[in-house]
């Protein structure tokens, strides 16, 4: 049955603005939240007392339990009609900021406000994905899903507003705004068109739900905190141990092994119900593999800027937090234009090869990125035109990765597709983040110490000690203001800086190659990628 949402004009489907308009402000207001905890460090600080840690754990609150509920989100959606799902997570989200708003403390801030605007995003991001597929059909499906990739471009712009919020009223009003936009969302909700309802009672699938999110929130955390806590041998900031080592690993090998069980259940509920969490056309059918992977690379590309651009840009270079945002608007602009464009003008591109060049064009971007940074500082055109490439990859990508999946599935299974294909997001971009991460601090530390080891000024009590250290990413001053306390010359605490700076530049390079490997791996999924049309019933 065709949706009642389908407006024809001359037998052609009319593209409706209004719907896909409420869709990506539901996206964008995600990211703005998130921006507006990063603007508002500061006013945490002086207002709440809220150290480093404490806005690390907020940030990671959010990502925890949109990531872990987001495949729940999309289950929902799937039984109790996915406009009343997209509601029901709006209003958790502004009820969220209303809580960040009043938060008298950094436990209700985190607790409260975080955790309620992480789940209500669990509800409401799957529902943005589910609901394209019930609005929109054909060539305009292709180009909703476009619109859906390129709100990543537009994004970066909320930010921007909340900062002269910020600066304005300060942080509470900034989070009132965001109660006051996720408010919006939900009354324009009310305009989106009539949809088909499901057929039959499904039944709430309890035990998929909980070992999903008990299995993704282990992994999640295992894997984020990699950087942080240690791979193996624990870190200062590691919170506990597990036989002694860190325990990320224990963590993340414990989810995948949950995650396994998961799949195993699911099947069994399939069977029996028709219906489950992880229905096994997801797992059997490799376009729809190929297109999860494309939705996990864009983001994994995410994970790979918040780790490695934006610290060396502002740690090592020293450029002010305001050039770093006008950046993100750089890789913004042509993520919203491909997005965009590619669907509106060449409708009849080939799907596997629109995400094959997006690929492509995204490692180019962490190349040129890679022979950007200098030993102290990083060439700005070169930064630009990185930027310009890595938006430009990952709008192409954009352009068709939602669609690749929606084609692949039956209509219920493409609309549920939404909670899996953001989890897929998190995942990547998590990913991305601990294991550039690893790459990153790992090959410092050791470069460091091999660099000190080769180098006759280094004395060999002074490699003893600096071998026993776990060396971040740092500026020449900070780095040597943190081996202060060791004792040695001043020459030699000359050329340790010097082997700092050279271990720093050849890791942060090494760690852009490794990314860039990884996103050309995904060329050996797209021959997977064959059904390029859907025929309408």
């Amino acid at each position: 049955m065709a949706s009642t949402a389908a407006a024809k004009e001359g037998g052609k489907e009319k593209f409706l603005v209004l719907p896909i308009l409420v869709l990506i402000l539901a996206q964008m207001g995600t990211s703005g939240d998130n921006g507006a905890l990063s603007l508002a460090a500061t006013a945490l600080t002086t207002d709440l007392g809220a150290t480093v840690a404490d806005i690390q754990l907020a940030n990671m609150v959010y990502s925890l339990m949109a990531g872990a509920f987001m495949i729940a989100g999309g289950m929902m959606g799937t039984i109790i009609g996915w406009k009343k799902n997209f509601r029901m997570g709006a209003l958790m989200c502004a009820a969220g900021e209303v809580v960040l708003a009043m938060a008298p403390n950094m436990a209700v801030f985190i607790w409260g406000g975080r955790t309620l605007v992480g789940f209500g995003a669990s509800f409401m991001i799957p529902s943005v994905l589910g609901l394209v597929p019930k609005i929109y059909h054909g060539k305009n499906r292709v180009l909703a899903f476009g619109c859906i990739g390129a709100a990543s471009g537009l994004s970066a712009l909320l930010p921007l507003l909340l900062s002269i919020v910020l600066m304005s009223f300060g942080m509470r009003v900034t989070f009132f705004v965001l109660a006051a936009y996720f408010a919006i969302v939900f009354l324009l909700s009310f305009k989106l068109p009539e949809i088909e309802q499901n057929d039959g009672k499904l039944k709430f699938d309890g035990i998929g739900v909980a070992l999903a999110a008990l299995g993704l929130f282990l992994f999640l955390v295992g894997v984020s905190r990699i950087s942080a806590w240690g791979l193996i041998e624990p870190f200062a900031a590691c919170p506990f141990t597990i036989f002694g080592i860190s325990p990320c690993l224990p963590m993340a090998v414990l989810g995948l092994v949950i995650l396994a069980v998961m799949v195993k259940v699911e099947k069994g509920v399939e069977e029996k119900n028709g219906f489950a969490l992880l229905p096994q056309s997801f797992l059997k059918t490799p376009q729809v593999l190929a297109g999860l992977a494309a939705s996990a690379i864009t983001f994994f590309f995410m994970g790979v800027q918040s780790i490695l651009m934006a610290p060396y840009l502002q740690l090592v270079a020293g450029w002010s937090p305001a050039i770093v945002g006008v950046l993100s608007i750089v890789v913004g602009i042509p993520t919203f234009a491909f997005s965009i464009g590619i669907p509106k003008w060449m409708p009849n591109a080939n799907p596997r090869r629109v995400i094959e060049v997006g690929y492509i064009v995204l490692a180019a971007a962490l190349a040129v990125m890679a022979f950007s940074v200098t030993l102290d500082s990083a060439s700005l055109p070169g930064i630009v035109v990185g930027c310009i490439l890595a938006g430009s990859g990952a709008g192409i990508v954009s352009a068709q990765a939602n669609n690749v999946v929606a084609l692949a599935v039956n209509e219920r299974d493409a609309a549920q597709s939404g909670g899996i294909q953001t989890t897929m997001r998190n995942v990547g971009q998590a990913i991305g983040i601990a294991l550039l991460g690893a790459v990153l601090l790992f090959g410092i530390t050791n470069n460091v110490i091999d660099g000190a080891k080769n180098d006759d000024r280094i004395s060999e009590a002074t490699v003893e000690a600096i071998s026993e250290r776990n060396i971040d990413l740092t500026s020449d001053d900070a780095f040597r203001a943190s081996i202060e306390d060791i004792e040695m010359s001043d020459s030699e605490r000359d050329a340790l800086v010097e082997v700092n700076a050279e271990a720093r530049f050849n890791s942060t390079r090494f760690a852009y190659g490794v990314g860039a490997v990884i996103i050309l791996l995904g060329l050996l999924t797209t021959p997977a990628i064959k059904i390029f049309k859907k025929e309408e019933a």
